[in-house]
């Protein structure tokens, strides 16, 4: 099979898919207590092939009266579902499970479809890295130690009650099932605002969750905008907690909202994550790699390494060795085999990626390869092209702000602590990655940066690591034990007579 034939082939998939949804129903519907219902609220929204610029399918929005109806069914539901044995939600867990990676096709297809990640990428990282946080939150729940004992005291961690769950679209499956899951497990029932630009994938899953049986009311659907379904479950008096993967704007809004009741507020927000370089790494191994890492689903990760600081008197062997790594990237159809990025995922963030290229541009940084607009040959879609700066400076707005896309800025340094002290400068601490041979030296330099997560030597990723934030970039953490315990009250018991059972 040749090249186009591949990518014709794919583009029937991914058009029989939204056939498909559209004869069940379904983008026509939200999913509240069980059901797949008509929404109260009258708006659609677009759904746009990153790849094309083509509206592909409309979805309906609900509205304020529709997070009423999700939010009573959760609450209704939250009683029975709450006392469950942790042995039945993780029996629950563990058939979504299996129905995620017997579907892992049809996810795939739908994450590339809507956000515009390369098939490749979907297959090989979106959907098994989602479907990972399930398997992660199905163990948890049959092994987590709900009720301990210490000095005389009972301690026992609760479900915090009804959650709303607000997911980005740049890893759409993977972040619905970073918080449901755990959410899930701990006893919680949730109502999921996925992104209204990237709902295909979210709109799978509450069917591989009603198909897995779980109970009316536990798991609500909900789409629509932040600021009309966001806002209203952030202001809602009877959701307990609220947990936002998102912009600084949006995570300052959605918390804005949630003061009023007192409810519990997770985010995850912004990054602007340093690569730090040591003099001793392996500089064509760790430079390649910290291309990959930037670059990694077209640089649309709040975690990716998008700073590369490096010492000054390797500059130009690190410019050469990135470039190099660049030129290996294949932009193009996301349906391609031979694509390892596609576009980014939607016009506002092509548009974005653009300004910042020009704002690096304009203040004196050095461009090294790529620049502003679309690759040879590529005259549609939001295709970005792979950019590095170099001699960039902690004051340029390409050294500050989240780009969210194909750009990294390479920053020298003359110090080691010059080189920390650049890692911190910025207002996020979400991600930091660091290399170097001698280990016990990279381990006290991970230590000296403010993030809530190190990388040393590009490790595999790991579900059990915890993920989340310092400074601006947010509070809470989401993955692991730390994921589950985010979704838990605590409850001391005095008086409680003997062990716990």
């Amino acid at each position: 099979m040749g090249k186009d034939d591949a990518v014709d082939d794919a583009i029937d998939e991914g058009m029989r898919l939204v056939e498909q949804l559209a004869s069940a129903g379904h983008l026509d519907r939200l999913f509240i207590d069980g059901e797949w219902v008509l929404p109260l609220g009258h708006g659609r929204a677009a759904v746009v092939d990153p790849s094309t610029e083509e509206t592909i399918a409309e979805i309906a929005r609900g509205n304020a009266q529709d997070v009423d109806e999700a939010v009573i069914a959760a609450r209704r539901a939250f009683a029975g579902w709450s006392v469950s044995s942790p042995q039945d939600r993780a029996a629950l867990l563990d058939r979504v499970h299996s129905l995620i990676l017997e579907r892992a096709e049809l996810f795939a297809q739908a994450i590339s479809l809507e956000m515009g990640a390369a098939i490749s990428t979907a297959r090989g990282a979106q959907v098994p890295m989602a479907a990972e946080h399930i398997r992660v939150a199905r163990d948890l729940a049959g092994s987590y130690p709900f009720l301990t004992h210490r000095e005389g005291v009972a301690i026992m961690r609760e479900a915090i009650g009804v959650c709303a769950l607000i997911t980005p679209w740049n890893w759409p499956l993977y972040q619905i099932t970073a918080k449901v899951g755990p959410a899930l497990a701990a006893g919680c029932t949730v109502v999921l605002k996925p992104s209204e630009l990237s709902p295909l994938s979210a709109l799978l899953f509450a069917q591989v969750l009603h198909d897995a049986g779980i109970p009316a009311g536990v798991f609500n659907l909900v789409n629509g905008s932040g600021l009309e379904v966001g806002a209203a479950l952030s202001a809602h008096p009877d959701v307990d907690m609220i947990s936002i993967t998102g912009s600084n704007r949006a995570g300052i809004l959605v918390a804005q909202a949630a003061a009023p009741t007192v409810k519990r507020v997770a985010q995850e927000l912004g990054g602007k994550s340093p690569n730090l370089i040591l003099p001793d790494a392996d500089f064509p191994r760790a430079v390649a790699a910290g291309v990959a890492a930037g670059f990694r689903n077209v640089g649309q990760s709040c975690s990716a390494p998008t700073r590369m600081i490096v010492p000054r008197e390797r500059l130009a062997e690190v410019e050469r060795i990135a470039c190099e790594a660049v030129s290996a990237i294949v932009v193009g159809d996301p349906r391609s085999p031979q694509t390892t990025h596609g576009p980014v995922a939607n016009r506002a963030q092509f548009n974005r990626v653009q300004e910042m290229i020009d704002a690096g541009i304009a203040e004196g940084a050095r461009l090294v390869c790529g620049g502003p607009g679309r690759p040879q040959g590529l005259e549609r879609g939001f295709y970005a092209r792979p950019t590095i700066f170099s001699d960039v400076h902690t004051r340029m707005r390409i050294a500050q702000e989240e780009i969210f896309g194909p750009v990294l800025a390479i920053i020298p340094y003359d110090s080691v602590d010059e080189a920390v002290e650049i890692a911190n400068d910025t207002v996020y601490g979400l991600g930091a990655h660091v290399q170097g041979r001698d280990l016990a030296a990279a381990r006290a330099v991970a230590a000296r940066i403010r993030s809530g997560q190190v990388h040393i030597n590009n490790p595999p990723w790991n579900p059990h690591a915890p993920f989340g934030g310092y400074k601006h970039s947010g509070n809470g953490r989401e993955y692991g034990v730390e994921g589950l315990q985010e979704y838990l009250e605590t409850k001391s018991i005095l008086g409680w007579q003997g062990e716990p059972n």
